[in-house]
C-alpha cells in the first residue's frame, strides 16, 4: 500500500497544534485597506492560505457586497474554516496553480503566507496571474527589521519571527514553532513585489499579538514609521 501521508512542511502544516490564524488587529487593519480600495462596486475577493478563517471573519462584514473565497492546501484548516467562511476551495500556489482563471479575480487578502513559503516567486507569478488588470494584492508578512528586533540582533539573539529549527525555538524568546522560512524587511518586500510585476500603493504597519502587554504602546506606535512596525502590510496593484 502506498503510504499518502504529507512529508516534510507538509507533514507540519497539517499538525492541528501548528497556529493557522493571525492577529486580530492585522486582519482588521488589512480588511479595511481592502475596503477602501475596492470600494462600492460588488467584486471578487479571494483570502490566499486562509488558514483557520478566523481573517475572514473580521474581513467579511467590512466587504458588505463583495464575494469572499477561501483557499487553503490544508485539509485541517478548510475543515476549521468551515464554520468561519461560506465559500471555501482546495488549491495550492504551486504543483499545477489555484483553480482560477487568468485575470478572474478583482482583489487577494494574502495574509501571513509569504514568509511560510519555499518558493515565493512562483507564488507572487501565481496571484499576479489570477488578478485582474490593475487588481488589488493585500499582503501582510513579519517585519524582520521591526524595532526590537534591531536590539535584539544589536545583542546578538535571534530576532523574533526568525526560526532555525521546525522541531523547536532556539536563541530567541518564544516557544512557538509556525514555519517561517523567510522573512522581509519593509525596503526589500517592496523590491520584491515591484520585481515581481506589481505596484506597491501603499506600506503600513500592523501590531504584533505576540508582544507583551506592557510594550504593546510602543509596538502601536511604532506602526506610524512602517519600516519599525511588528507587521508590514502592503496595498499593490497588479502593474
Amino acid at each position: 500500500m502506498t503510504d499518502t501521508r504529507p512529508t516534510g512542511l507538509r507533514e507540519f502544516y497539517e499538525d492541528p497544534t501548528v497556529p493557522v490564524a493571525s492577529g486580530v488587529e492585522r486582519s482588521r487593519r488589512q480588511a479595511a485597506m481592502l475596503a477602501r480600495a475596492l470600494g462600492p462596486d460588488p467584486a471578487l475577493v479571494v483570502d490566499v492560505g486562509c488558514g483557520d478563517g478566523s481573517a475572514a471573519s473580521i474581513t467579511g462584514p467590512l466587504l458588505p457586497g463583495h464575494t469572499l473565497i477561501g483557499i487553503d492546501w490544508s485539509q485541517d484548516a478548510l475543515r476549521r474554516a468551515s464554520s468561519r467562511m461560506r465559500h471555501l476551495v482546495r488549491g495550492e500556489l504551486t504543483d499545477g496553480g489555484l483553480p482560477l482563471a487568468d485575470a478572474s479575480v478583482d482583489a487577494v487578502l494574502f495574509g501571513e503566507v509569504l514568509e511560510h513559503l519555499v518558493d515565493p516567486d512562483s507564488a507572487l507569478d501565481e496571484l499576479r496571474r489570477i488578478l485582474k488588470p490593475r487588481g488589488h494584492l493585500m499582503l501582510s508578512t513579519p517585519n524582520l527589521a521591526a524595532w526590537y528586533n534591531r536590539a535584539l540582533l544589536l545583542a546578538g539573539v535571534q530576532p523574533i519571527f526568525s526560526e532555525v529549527s521546525l522541531r523547536a525555538i532556539h536563541g530567541r524568546p518564544g516557544a512557538q514553532v509556525v514555519g517561517h522560512l523567510r522573512l522581509y524587511t519593509a525596503r526589500a518586500l517592496r523590491d520584491f513585489l515591484t520585481a515581481s510585476g506589481f505596484e506597491v500603493v501603499r506600506t503600513t504597519g500592523a501590531p504584533f499579538h505576540g508582544v507583551p502587554r506592557v510594550l504593546g504602546p510602543l509596538d502601536r506606535a511604532a506602526c506610524l514609521a512602517p519600516s519599525l512596525a511588528s507587521i508590514l502590510l502592503v496595498h499593490a496593484r497588479r502593474a
